[in-house]
């Protein structure tokens, strides 16, 4: 059943066209004239042919020219209307993408951290590439057959009302059949476009972690599991093309029976009050009128389709944003942090971070620490604002996080983690990413201090060298040492390195430490670590358990309590 609500949301869109749509349907109405006109003259020409030795070639030579031009100019028409459908159509498509594109900026992390990233994107590009085919067969097709219908039972009423009438009352069972078939064809397509989304996802998911897939013998398992999505594809396509298809031959039957049965008594009425020529007019109108209902049928059941991919594209369009924020920026940031009484859990069942309270002075080095799962990863992204605090505050320079805007929080912070992220482009563009203005030789001085320079200088064209999605074919730690050097270029007034030098071999690990030392110098840092034999310099170490901090201190106070820092520590070394 056609969603009413979705057909008003893409009303809305097509609104901004309004214009064209004009264009559109007055081009559709002339097209259609002219080609109920061409009939016409064919059928006087054919009065022009009846009886033996009774041919006038100069009449049938004028209506035949006057056919042929007219023929000529309808035609160029409809490339017109075409040319301005294709327009309206991939206009509306392209501000769909850029609203949902848009959205998905707008979106908090929680909800792309709960969506497969395969799925979103086929939301995007396939479920809105369908959407575009069914819309344009609706332009192209519904405009066309709805002036076609209206024109040609008004030339027939004409010609003879007794036998349009009979047009009339026989051809509506067409629309009977595709409204009944219409009803049943909207949730089969919407269950194959949640299927092929979810195929998109699987596949994105399996691609992105080949090298893991094949070192753990995965391969046939992966196959099996994508099999059973595309067998589960394969049925609800089957199902829902089926349907969908039996629309078209049944129609077409319906107006095969109406055109007969136009043919039979009109056949009746020659010579009375038909003529030859005018039983051709209107067998043609016949034809022309029943047709627009088998093409409307079509577009009916293609647009339950197109309806259903929209909806799941609109779907990701009405997602709660991210809350609403005040348009006061951060400016000239000292770097002072309070943590007041802050609680966040992920799942409302499980309580990670509970009553959490931290003072963080201007230019403290703060190193986090703890098992696996503990709460580090999710105390960065509580300073960051990518999730709220469920309770509490965060305040920088006494002032709340929650009350000036994500970008200039975030402009204040520069972040290196352990998951490398690079883009393709150039290696100066991937480097500049956080400062687009800076120059060659601050761009150079940043790599330098990086040590990532020397590798850079080895590459085919040095900076100007373009690495693929993801960093291509640069090693981890190469990758790792780029983002290192973004940080150097930005530096901005507060840092946060999480894991920033976990792929990287010991002796440059030592050389950036160094160069950490002398940017870390004044701003305030945190430093998520797991080995800790390189926060041992940190002003205060948090130490975490369970989403709380069960202790804080320097490396010594901590170690000199022999509490659970201690025995962190001496773990990495098998010391009992």
């Amino acid at each position: 059943m056609l969603n009413k609500e979705t057909i008003k949301k893409t009303i809305k869109y097509i609104g901004k066209y309004k214009g064209f749509i004009l264009i559109s349907i007055i081009l559709s109405f002339a097209s259609v004239l002219l080609s109920l006109y061409v009939p016409i003259l064919i059928g006087q020409a054919i009065d022009y042919i009846v009886g033996e030795n009774n041919v006038n070639f100069s009449k049938v030579s004028f209506y035949i020219v006057q056919a042929l031009i007219i023929t000529g100019i309808g035609a160029l028409l409809q490339w017109i209307f075409g040319m301005i459908n294709n327009r309206v159509t991939y206009g509306v498509v392209k501000d769909i993408r850029e609203t949902a594109f848009n959205k998905i900026q707008d979106l908090p992390l929680k909800y792309l951290d709960t969506h497969p990233t395969g799925e979103t994107v086929s939301r995007i590009i396939a479920d809105t590439d369908q959407f575009a085919d069914g819309l344009l067969m609706g332009f192209t097709q519904f405009f066309t057959g709805i002036v076609t219908i209206i024109a040609t039972l008004v030339f027939m009423i004409y010609l003879n009302w007794q036998v349009a009438l009979a047009v009339v009352v026989l051809t509506p069972l067409s629309l009977v059949i595709a409204n009944f078939i219409a009803k049943r064809t909207y949730g089969m397509f919407k269950k194959q476009s949640e299927t092929r989304g979810e195929q998109t996802a699987y596949i994105d998911e399996i691609i992105g972690g080949l090298k893991v897939v094949k070192a753990f013998s995965y391969n046939d398992r992966a196959v099996s599991e994508f099999s059973a999505i595309n067998d589960r594809l394969e049925k609800h396509s089957l199902k829902a093309i089926f349907f969908s298809s039996l629309t078209n031959p049944t129609t077409r039957f319906v107006n095969s029976v109406v055109y007969a049965f136009v043919a039979f008594l009109g056949s009746l009425l020659v010579p009375g009050s038909l003529t030859v020529g005018g039983l051709t007019i209107f067998l043609s109108y016949a034809n022309q009128y029943t047709k627009p209902f088998n093409e409307i049928s079509g577009v009916v059941a293609e647009m339950q389709n197109a309806l259903a991919c929209a909806q799941r594209v609109f779907d990701l369009i009405e997602e709660e944003p991210q809350k609403h924020e005040t348009p006061v920026n951060l400016e000239n940031v000292s770097g002072d942090i309070k943590i007041k009484n802050a609680s966040f859990c992920y799942d409302s069942k499980k309580p990670l971070i509970q009553n959490l309270s931290l003072d963080i002075k201007k230019g403290m080095r703060v190193a986090i620490v703890g098992p696996t799962g503990c709460g580090k990863t999710t105390l960065i992204n509580l300073l960051m604002r990518f999730y709220d605090v469920n309770e509490g505050d965060i305040l920088i320079d006494n002032k709340s996080i929650y009350e000036i805007t994500r970008s200039s929080l975030r402009e204040s912070f520069g972040m290196v983690l352990q998951e490398t992220w690079l883009y393709s482009g150039t290696i100066e563009e991937n480097i500049k990413f956080g400062k687009d203005d800076a120059t060659e030789e601050e761009i150079i001085a940043a790599a330098k201090a990086a040590h990532a320079h020397s590798f850079i200088k080895r590459l085919p064209k040095g900076y100007q060298t373009v690495i693929g999605e993801d960093g291509g074919s640069l090693s981890q730690g190469q990758k790792q040492l780029l983002c290192i050097a973004r940080l150097m270029l930005k530096s901005p007034p507060m840092l946060i390195l999480d894991e920033a030098t976990s792929s990287i071999d010991t002796r440059t690990e030592q050389k950036i430490q160094d160069a950490f030392s002398k940017l870390l110098k004044g701003r305030t840092s945190f430093i998520v670590a797991h080995r800790l034999s390189t926060i041992k310099t940190a002003d205060l170490i948090l130490v975490m358990k369970d989403g709380n901090v069960i202790e804080q201190g320097t490396h010594n106070e901590l170690i000199n309590k022999g509490g659970f820092y201690k025995e962190l520590y001496n773990s990495q070394f098998d010391i009992e």
